[in-house]
């Protein structure tokens, strides 16, 4: 199985906290399959993703030091997903899963939205070596949490060693659900969809469980959204002449255009915006995507534009 050691990593300048699986992706041939029958024709595609290595291969294509912290299985899939992290040049610290790789199923409609069937194995019950998740968190400047339960325990770590703590929240439903509490109080920066929710309303919510927070919402073909102490600001959409295809990773290339440029570049939250936005909409063009995320040259062009 993967090598535990943390060493490679001391010299990432952000390290992404979460999940990382495979998907199987159903391309079905309307908006939706039909269930009088028993089968439909689609095109079915395997592809590493999940919110964790959407992130993580998106940080790298983009020619950051990437750190990733995970667990997979000791399994083919596992195997894959390390040997495709190396190829990348992410540095990772890998831990076991016993309950195998986790795995999603994503039936997707002729205009790139999906339905997610999300299997996470054992992530509200394992427990990564404290101290090797330290020694791989120190000297970065930046960490990227995604939502296991066993990620929680390392927001303290990374709070004691004074990195940027940014989450993505995810499509949650309401504030009041107590798991994203810890992960919403522990943030600098607090990433989100905006499919159930009222952005305004749900970032002033957020803003008085955590008055230090930048709120940024995804929110579709609507755009992008910022809220901050100074008020909530919304920003068009960014034009790309490709095709919507493939909303998966979508809100995570938003999170890592963002944090490149704002956290690792310092550059203002509006010009931030229009980063994470540009990689969105590009990650919207392709399917299989973990090798083909927007890569540096390519996002300069589009925020050119």
């Amino acid at each position: 199985m993967p090598n535990p050691n943390p060493d490679p990593i001391t010299a990432a300048e952000v390290v992404v906290v979460g999940n990382i699986g495979v998907d199987t992706n159903v391309y079905l041939p309307g908006s939706s399959f039909s269930e009088p029958l028993e089968s439909s024709f689609t095109e079915d595609l395997d592809t590493i993703g999940q919110a964790g290595g959407y992130t993580a291969f998106g940080f790298a294509a983009l020619g950051r030091r990437t750190g990733f912290i995970g667990h997979v299985g000791d399994d083919p899939l596992g195997r894959w997903i390390a040997d495709e992290l190396d190829a990348a040049g992410v540095a990772r610290l890998l831990f076991t899963d016993p309950a195998g790789t986790s795995r999603s199923v994503n039936l997707m409609a002729r205009d790139g939205s999906r339905k997610n069937f999300y299997d996470g194995k054992s992530h509200m019950t394992l427990a990564p070596d404290l101290a090797l998740c330290r020694a791989a968190l120190a000297g970065a400047r930046l960490a990227h949490f995604h939502l296991p339960n066993w990620a929680r325990r390392l927001l303290p770590i990374a709070r004691e060693l004074g990195l940027v703590i940014a989450t993505d929240l995810q499509d949650m439903a309401s504030l009041e659900d107590p798991y994203r509490r810890d992960f919403i109080d522990a943030s600098d920066i607090v990433f989100c969809s905006a499919v159930n929710l009222d952005p305004p309303a749900i970032g002033a919510a957020i803003l008085g469980r955590n008055p230090r927070a930048i709120i940024v919402f995804g929110m579709g073909p609507r755009g992008a959204g910022v809220c901050t102490a100074a008020g909530f600001v919304q920003h068009p959409p960014v034009a790309l002449d490709r095709p919507v295809i493939d909303t998966n990773g979508a809100g995570d290339s938003l999170a890592v255009g963002f944090l490149t440029a704002h956290i690792l570049e310092a550059r203002p939250v509006d010009e931030a915006v229009q980063w994470g936005q540009a990689a969105a909409r590009w990650a919207c063009t392709e399917r299989i995507k973990w090798r083909r995320l927007v890569t540096r040259p390519e996002l300069d062009a589009l925020v050119r534009r």
